[in-house]
């Protein structure tokens, strides 16, 4: 069996408590704490037969690695996960899925981007997101923190070679949409109906030459204010709730 690992936070416990509460080993919860919040998600804990373990603010934190833990944190069992992009898209062909959703981070390091991207993708029903081994954030525990959950349910695949992985879902037929301030056409004038991989750059930089050069077609989300472009997770949440929008 694989070792336990921890997560930390209402949001992030909450989510394994109701998707998997078999896979928790014990969960620490600050005893000080008698608020409302706290009360019910005890509660819940003691209803889903979850260990509890009454500590102080101090062991919460040496155990989550971060002071922001708002006195809850589970040592917990990984769970079982598609262990790459290939099975993932067998699995969607083979219940039927023909048109998957894909988010592709390019140079995203931050793991407060990288977090909020998962809980918005895990909220618009996305299948994957999807970014390169390197000049990227992995999943840590500050990241699941601010995924709310989203880091458990939201498959996440770091690939070796992106521009190659984007060529490899070409030839499945998914069309690759990258976001550029430049795009001669706006996202709301794409058609993200079918099969389709969203890829978002870094703030700033945005999207590496090479990933730019493989995308099929390039969009930009209009700004009409007097900043220049959105933080990374907010294009994420506008363009895949587009892709819900016209989905639905």
């Amino acid at each position: 069996m694989s070792s336990p690992k921890v997560l930390f936070g209402f949001h992030a416990v909450g989510v394994r408590l109701k998707t998997a509460p078999q896979s928790i080993v014990e969960i620490y919860y600050e005893a000080t704490r008698r608020d409302a919040r706290m009360r019910q998600f005890l509660d819940r804990a003691r209803e889903a037969g979850a260990r509890l373990i009454e500590a102080d603010s101090l062991r919460i934190a040496k155990l989550a690695g971060s002071h922001g833990h708002q006195g809850v944190a589970a040592r917990v069992q990984p769970l079982a996960q598609v262990t790459s992009l290939d099975e993932l898209l067998e699995e969607l062909e083979e219940k039927g899925t023909v048109n998957p959703l894909l988010l592709v981070l390019d140079g995203v390091t931050d793991p407060h981007n990288l977090g909020a991207c998962l809980r918005v993708a895990d909220g618009a029903g996305a299948h994957a997101v999807i970014a390169p081994k390197d000049h990227a954030a992995g999943i840590n525990a500050t990241v699941a923190k601010v995924a709310s959950g989203a880091a458990e349910t939201m498959p996440y695949f770091m690939v070796t070679n992106l521009a190659r992985t984007l060529g490899e879902l070409k030839e499945r037929n998914i069309w690759i949409i990258g976001t550029s301030d430049d795009a001669p056409r706006t996202l709301y004038q794409a058609d993200l109906k079918g099969p389709v991989a969203l890829v978002l750059g870094a703030e700033g930089a945005g999207m590496r030459q090479l990933t730019r050069k493989t995308c099929d077609e390039l969009v930009s989300i209009p700004m009409h204010g007097a900043v220049e472009s959105l933080n990374v997770s907010v294009a994420s949440g506008v363009c895949l709730y587009e892709a819900l929008r016209q989905r639905t």
